[in-house]
């Protein structure tokens, strides 16, 4: 082989890979069902025109006969009428009417049988395609599932980058942070400007509600007298955590004046240098 016939053999060959690697099987499928339709329209038209001819066979052969029979009759009749010429004559009519019909009788068996293996053929060609559309429809649906799959684990390969886990494990850290800052401002807020004081004020009307609503549902039911042992006990209570009270509050008073203090040591600072 010379270089020439090399170099097209690995063009071909070339070329063959690419078509392989372009074809799209749902496409191919879809063509080769497409083709095969085609292919049973044209046989269907072929076995249509083999029954015609043979229903065109069947009905000259049955002429042929009917014909034969009438020359017979003539005959006969020439017979009667003393024509025995004429009867020969009409004899050999005869024999050629059932020597036509005779030949005609055997090609229309012959087309007859030819017609029945051209259904059986055709139902078989059918049968066949109709299999081919069903397993069409279950090898879309298995090259849908493998495109699904390829996809599935090509994102599963792109998020395997430590990366990428590596920045959203940072960006939690710094979210966290911040909730954690926003605590604290909040918490400092709330300590120092007398917000801690006015809910323990609320905390204790909210008690003090309840004790009342508690006092109110024992007199309903009779036993207020039952009751008053307790209410002094919560009076005398409420006495005794009066001074603990007072005293959270000048801590709080002097927690207060010293963060002061301190602002106005370091404002005095600034304002120096």
């Amino acid at each position: 082989m010379g270089i020439f016939g090399r170099l097209a053999s690995l063009i071909k060959s070339n070329l063959n890979d690419l078509i392989s690697k372009s074809e799209d099987p749902e496409k191919m499928l879809n063509q080769v069902i497409l083709e095969m339709n085609t292919q049973l329209m044209d046989a269907k038209k072929q076995v249509a025109l083999a029954i015609a001819d043979e229903k065109r066979l069947g009905k000259q052969f049955d002429t042929e006969k009917a014909t034969a029979e009438e020359w017979e009759r003539k005959a006969m009749m020439a017979v009667r009428a003393g024509e025995d010429e004429l009867a020969k004559e009409a004899l050999l009519r005869q024999k050629e009417h059932e020597s036509l019909s005779a030949e005609l009788e055997r090609q229309w068996h012959k087309q007859k049988t030819a017609v029945e293996q051209l259904k059986s053929a055709l139902r078989v060609l059918n049968n066949k395609i109709e299999e081919a559309k069903r397993k069409k429809n279950v090898l879309i649906a298995r090259k849908k599932r493998a495109e699904a799959q390829k996809a599935i684990h090509e994102t599963m390969s792109g998020l395997s980058n430590d990366s990428a886990f590596e920045t959203f494990n940072r960006m939690e850290e710094k979210i966290v942070q911040m909730e954690a800052e926003a605590d604290a401002q909040t918490e400092v807020a709330e300590q120092y400007s007398g917000d801690s004081l006015q809910q323990k004020f609320r905390d204790l009307e909210t008690a003090r509600g309840a004790d009342m609503a508690l006092d109110e549902l024992k007199r309903k039911m009779g036993l207020a007298g039952a009751a008053a042992a307790p209410a002094a006990n919560v009076r005398v209570s409420a006495e005794e955590s009066t001074a603990p009270a007072v005293e959270a509050q000048s801590e709080e008073t002097t927690e207060a004046a010293e963060l002061e203090a301190v602002l106005a040591q370091a404002k005095a600072r600034r304002g120096g240098a």
